[in-house]
Parts: structure tokens; sequence; C-alpha cells
């Protein structure tokens, strides 16, 4: 069974960083070890928020226990989202470190969370550089959204070979794999929206609809379902087009229900059974 330790965010409302993927990893028979980061009644998105921030000794102290119980070798990927400090990026390096020291097999990988192109950055001064100097050199996987790739690499991303020239300058600092998710490209079919995969096999292109709404958490959900379909299949390309279709059936579902939170239970069936097939698109 694979086992992922997920170190990230959690709401009491809503479904986002672990209250994200808590779920839908255990629902494709992944074991998942959430490590919370914050507590919050409700994702910052909503404007007006409560509840705490854990402190970086905290969550060492949780790691530490886990790592007393003597099974930490049993990870298989450790998985991270929003850092919300430095304090926090270093624990999490701290415990990729120490995760690898139990099982040097064990990969890492990054959702380098940091803004995007409507928003443009909401993580605190120092984090875009954290992430670009020391976070990305320590992942074998990355899955930056666009604004997230220019921001790591200082290079455009509004073209399929921008994107591309993008993606292999994010792997000579380090990541072995990089997810680019939600690519909005001036060159694509109008109605449309891509996720392109990198690895040293070759890139990939997967294309969906473009669904006329905004998804607070698909990004969470997006990077666990990849990492745990590349942890299963072992294939770039085999893993981005899945990938592709768990999520636009969770995505198109959340749309249909006329909410604003993601409909992890209504689409749980999308997660292991996508009812959308997709094809990854050999790029080189």
């Amino acid at each position: 069974m694979t086992t992922i330790l997920s170190i990230q965010s959690s709401v009491a409302y809503g479904h986002v960083g672990n209250s994200a993927v808590t779920f839908p990893l255990m629902r494709m028979g992944v074991e998942v070890w959430p490590v919370i980061t914050v507590h919050f009644s409700n994702h910052t998105g909503y404007g007006a928020w409560r509840g705490p921030l854990l402190r970086a000794a905290d969550l060492r102290d949780v790691v530490r226990g886990i790592d007393e119980r003597g099974v930490l070798g049993e990870v298989d990927a450790v998985l991270s989202g929003y850092q919300g400090g430095e304090d926090i990026g270093a624990m999490i390096l701290d415990a990729v470190a120490l995760v690898k020291l139990r099982n040097p097999a064990a990969i890492y990988c990054c959702d380098p969370v940091l803004g995007d192109a409507d928003r443009g950055y909401y993580v605190r001064p120092g984090i875009p550089e954290l992430m670009r100097q020391q976070v990305v050199p320590a992942a074998q996987i990355i899955t930056p959204n666009q604004f997230e790739l220019t921001s790591l690499t200082g290079l455009p991303a509004s073209k399929l070979d921008e994107v591309l020239d993008a993606a292999d300058a994010a792997r000579s600092l380090g990541p072995e794999v990089v997810l680019i998710t939600s690519v909005v490209r001036e060159d694509a079919q109008p109605g449309t929206i891509e996720m392109v995969a990198v690895g040293a096999e070759g890139a990939w292109l997967v294309t969906t609809p473009r669904l006329p709404q905004t998804f607070t958490g698909s990004g969470d959900v997006t990077a666990a379902t990849f990492l745990a379909s590349l942890l299963e299949m072992q294939d770039v390309s085999k893993a981005l087009a899945h990938t592709a279709a768990v999520i636009y059936g969770l995505l198109a579902a959340t749309a249909a229900s006329g909410r604003a939170e993601l409909a992890l239970i209504t689409a749980q069936e999308e997660l292991i059974h996508p009812s959308h097939t997709f094809e990854a698109i050999r790029l080189r």
C-alpha cells in the first residue's frame, strides 16, 4: 500500500490543503498521514477566517512522534502545499530529509504555492525565494501553475514553446518531473485548459474543456492525484492522462452542484473510476 505524508493546511469548512487531499487519496487506496500547518475555520479566499497557525516546533513534534512509532520508513512520498513562513519551509525540508533517511526510496512532491495570474502573489515576502532556492531543489516532483512556473524560473509561459522552456528551466533547479497545471495559453484552442508534464523521458500535453468557474483547492487535489498516480503507474504520460480525467470529473460535478466548495462526496466515484478519458499528447 502506498503511504503519503502530507504536510499542509487544514480547514473545518471547505476543501483546501489536507482538507482537500486526504479523502480523495484514501478513496484511491492511498494511506495518508496528514500533518496540518494551520487549522482555520475556512480558507482565506472568503476574506475572513478564524483559527490557529501551528508553530514549526509543533509540527516537528508531530513528525518526531511518528518517527518514534518506528513507521516513518513506510512513507513512499512527502507531499507539501502552501507554506506560510520560512520556518515552516525549513521544517518540511527537515521532515523530507528524515523520511529519506528512514526510506531512501521515498520521494518529495512539492506544490510550490505562490499565487496565480488573477491575484498575483498571495504568500508572505521571502517565500518565493525560499521556494526557488531551497524547497524546489529538494523536490523530485513539482506541480506549479503557469504563474508559479514563471515566478520560479523568471521565464514567460504564455505559449506552448515557452511553457516547455520554462519547465526545462524548472527541472534544472533539481526536480525530475514538472507538472504545470491550469495552463491557459495564447496558441491553444478557445474554451480549453491544459496540463503539461515534463520529465526525463519527454513532455506531454493534455487538454480538457474549460469550465466557467474557479475552484479553490483544485490545485491541491491535482498535485495529490498526480503524485498517487505516478507512484502507482511509474509512467508520467499515463499519470498525466489519469489525473486530467479525475480532476475534470471532480470539477464538472462541482460546477453542476452550484456550490463553491469541491464536491468530493458527490464526485467520489470520479476519483477512482473517471467518467471521462483524455489523451496525453507527446510533445517531444
